[in-house]
């Protein structure tokens, strides 16, 4: 038992294991919600809570009475799950900066290439997270929907998406960070 709750305390984890907990995650939510997992819809499931409260009128449409019910939903569930499992996780490592001065802009690397300034970073953040929620809709589906749960089923457009995940992911870092990477 020592050995599993030092392993939990660890910073990181082998990408094995993360990775075999995270198909026991997606066999567990199947099994216990009968969905696979996906987050991307969540924000619209709030965001039409959210309008029929504020503005009803503009809320009633088929998006939204039909494709995209507003509501607490499996996926609103999971995206609370993985905020605060996210959060236990830095708590159980040492690695919680939440409140310390400082704590949105302590990396190194961030500080040497874009300076040290915590709006930069916090502008960067919410841009990139509208871009990839847009990109989430446009695509059909989030990282956990379209790469877990399709790479799951063997869904051909899972490993595309993947493959496709990885080489953006490397050019963004290599325009960003430029040769500093």
């Amino acid at each position: 038992m020592n050995f599993v709750l030092n392993y939990i305390r660890k910073e990181t984890w082998s990408p094995y294991v993360a990775g075999v907990l995270l198909g026991l995650v997606g066999i567990a939510a199947v099994w216990i919600s009968d969905s696979l997992l996906g987050a991307s819809g969540a924000f619209e499931n709030l965001a039409g809570l959210l309008g029929q409260a504020v503005a009803p009128q503009m809320f009633d449409n088929m998006y939204f009475n039909f494709i995209m019910p507003p509501g607490i939903t499996v996926g609103v569930i999971l995206l609370v799950g993985v905020f605060f499992g996210g959060m236990i996780g830095a708590a159980t490592s040492g690695t919680l900066k939440w409140g310390k001065k400082d704590a949105a802009n302590s990396d190194a690397q961030w500080k040497r290439i874009f300076g040290a300034q915590t709006w930069k970073r916090w502008v960067l953040a919410f841009t990139g997270a509208i871009f990839l929620e847009y990109a989430a809709g446009i695509a059909g589906g989030c990282t956990s929907g379209l790469a877990i749960s399709g790479g799951m089923l063997l869904a051909p457009a899972a490993f595309l998406f993947i493959a496709g995940m990885f080489a953006s992911g490397i050019v963004t870092a290599l325009v960003i960070y430029r040769k500093n990477y």
